[in-house]
């Protein structure tokens, strides 16, 4: 009897364990067959957008439907400061109810200052620093490569947090965690951040900041740019696509500076020549199919910000991205820079 006893507790305790294992599978299929947003909001977002959205965004969309149905955007504003924006105002119904929806850009909707085209804003943070965080593409037509974050009101530089909005917004949370001193929010925190791994392992997605896929990729950019997210421009077998400027970063940040800060129009026109030396060297490697050169300098003026280079870049990036097939890219950046603000970036209130 005992034995058998033994025997009956073993087979229990495999079937409880088989069991759980059936219920970890049937929350992940509920999970997963839940995209349970229908279809023809998705095509919405995306005709909007032009865009194509990974599983991430609709997955985490559902996650926040979960903490709280009625205001999914507004869910992390009191515990870490962050609002879901952009395409998720789709998802909320927001350009409904807008009377501009219909004259609107939507890829200039929370378009911040040194967002590039390759930039899509989904999430905002701190007002005063412009935070926010949002998918970086590199082509178009292709899906995100990774979730970066900026601060517009400090600088361009993108960091990486992260290839989906779970690893992101946990990245965020981490951070938060370790400033907080009160109780009741280190609590509230330390619960959030239990759903939030939960529902992304249960997704299947990692919460690493730099995943292996964003690692491969570093490897490819041909140059980290001043945003320093890193340029992609296929490079064939006999070195045809990309060729480096004439400058390094250092140096033409200097020659940029002096320019923008050029006493008067006379000395800032000769502070031009560098610049007007790279261009005559983009036109000849555009005529060789080098269409990178263009492209970095193109955004590396764009970046740096000042509205004396507004004429160039439009020259310069329009041109780069039609020629490397990111036609959608060339329209972004030629309505970014003719309302190119550091204000009123939402723009279904603005």
């Amino acid at each position: 009897m005992p034995v058998m006893s033994g025997g009956g507790k073993r087979k229990t305790g495999a079937a409880v364990a088989e069991q759980c294992e059936k219920a970890a599978k049937d929350v992940k299929k509920r999970r997963s067959n839940q995209a349970d947003i229908p279809d023809t909001l998705r095509q919405e977002v995306e005709s909007l957008y032009r865009l194509g959205m990974p599983d991430d965004f609709y997955h985490f969309w559902m996650f926040c439907q979960e903490l709280d149905p009625k205001k999914p955007c507004d869910v992390f504003k009191s515990s870490l400061g962050l609002q879901l924006v952009g395409p998720y105002d789709i998802l909320a119904g927001k350009h409904k109810i807008s009377k501009r929806s219909s004259e609107l850009d939507y890829n200039l909707h929370y378009r911040f200052f040194y967002d590039p085209p390759e930039f899509q804003t989904i999430l905002v943070g701190d007002h005063k620093t412009q935070h926010h965080m949002g998918y970086f593409r590199d082509c178009p037509d292709a899906l995100p490569v990774f979730v970066g974050e900026n601060e517009a009101k400090k600088s361009c530089v993108i960091n990486q947090v992260g290839d989906n909005v779970f690893a992101a917004v946990r990245l965020f949370l981490s951070k938060k965690l370790k400033e907080v001193k009160d109780k009741k929010l280190c609590t509230v925190l330390k619960d959030l951040d239990g759903k939030l791994s939960r529902a992304a392992e249960e997704f299947g997605y990692s919460l690493e900041q730099k995943s292996a896929k964003m690692k491969q990729r570093d490897k490819k950019v041909v140059t980290k740019s001043f945003h320093g997210a890193g340029l992609m421009v296929v490079v064939d077998k006999n070195d045809v696509g990309y060729r480096e400027l004439p400058e390094t970063d250092a140096s033409l940040k200097k020659i940029c500076k002096a320019i923008a800060e050029a006493p008067s129009d006379d000395i800032r026109m000769k502070a031009f020549a560098p610049i007007q030396e790279m261009m005559t060297f983009i036109q000849f490697a555009n005529d060789e199919c080098d269409y990178g050169m263009g492209y970095e300098l193109g955004i590396d003026l764009f970046c740096y910000g000042s509205h004396y280079f507004h004429k160039i870049v439009g020259q310069l990036l329009p041109l780069a991205y039609n020629l490397l097939k990111r036609n959608l890219f060339a329209e972004i950046i030629s309505a970014h820079l003719s309302s190119r603000t550091e204000e009123n970036v939402d723009q279904l209130t603005a």
